[in-house]
């Protein structure tokens, strides 16, 4: 008998939800394949029951009142949890399925994720992918991703973060403007040199080049160059590559063009820092099988120690 009172409880939970969300009875009758009456009874048991009025009605609507506005808050995260829980179930019993929704930087973007990207899909044919690729802090929560890749770890409860690793950065010219402006030795030497910077999008300021001195200690230098770039460091990099100057980038970009000789890594004695970066995806108490099948994914094939 209690089984069936509490299945009673949680549908007219489910009812009171689409009411409030709908502000319409007979919107959530139609949706809910009832009558206006039959969901209109639901609530009015469901006030009796908790003591107070939960929807001002008039003869043209219904809305909810500051007590109703709290229930629906805190019932709409209850039925969410629910949910997610019987999708996780439902997940460990399938091939994860479903579109997955990342959030990711262009360069991290371009040079990592999708070079990846072909054996997962191939490993997990049933997942499509729906990617963002922006210089952008989105909102992951608010903006309906289901993870991101980003710099750092952040700082919002809201989010779980995972290292997947520590990239190492280092500067860069073409041998041709070498051969042209010279070789910095030191750091005090850049302000001779034409400095390709990085403006960081939403706050209009250069994004610092790290370095580390003989004794260890960690230091940032903003170049004083009138050559910036906006929205795209990948503009900084190509630009660097025609011979436009010094650039300061990750050796997982540049790697294969000092391989070839086309680029020269200068500043040896100053290098050492590294940016790290992480997949992070909101904080739920189940994971869906296709966040869980990608994060596993990414921290198998990236999760190295630093350089």
């Amino acid at each position: 008998m209690a089984h069936s009172s509490n299945a009673t409880r949680l549908g007219s939970i489910e009812l009171f939800c689409k009411a409030a969300e709908l502000g319409s009875f007979t919107a959530a009758a139609e949706a809910m394949g009832l009558t206006p009456a039959a969901v209109s009874r639901s609530i009015r048991r469901m006030e009796e029951r908790l003591g107070v009025r939960l929807f001002a009605r008039t003869t043209r609507s219904v809305r909810l009142t500051s007590e109703g506005e709290l229930y629906w808050q805190e019932c709409r995260q209850a039925l969410g949890q629910i949910a997610e829980a019987e999708r996780a179930l439902g997940g460990r019993q399938q091939v994860p399925s479903g579109v997955l929704r990342i959030s990711a930087g262009t360069l991290y973007a371009n040079y990592r994720l999708l070079p990846l990207l072909g054996e997962f899909t191939a490993a997990y044919p049933q997942v499509a992918l729906e990617l963002s690729l922006s210089n952008r802090v989105v909102d992951i929560v608010d903006e309906g991703y289901d993870l991101a890749i980003r710099i750092g770890t952040p700082q919002d409860s809201r989010l779980v973060a995972h290292k997947l690793e520590d990239a190492s950065l280092g500067v860069f010219a073409t041998p041709a403007y070498l051969a042209r402006r010279g070789t910095p030795q030191t750091l005090a030497d850049l302000a001779a040199h034409d400095c390709l910077q990085f403006v960081v999008p939403g706050s209009g300021r250069g994004m610092p080049w790290l370095f580390r001195d003989a004794d260890g200690r960690e230091l940032e230098l903003l170049p004083d160059s009138p050559h910036r770039v906006r929205d795209d460091p990948h503009g900084c990099i190509s630009w660097g590559m025609a011979g436009g100057g010094l650039f300061q980038s990750y050796h997982f970009i540049a790697a294969p063009a000092l391989a070839r000789g086309e680029l020269v890594e200068v500043l040896p004695a100053y290098a050492g820092r590294s940016r790290q970066f992480s997949v992070i995806y909101p904080q739920q108490r189940h994971l869906s099988a296709r966040v869980r099948a990608f994060v596993d994914f990414m921290l198998a094939r990236l999760r190295t120690p630093p350089r």
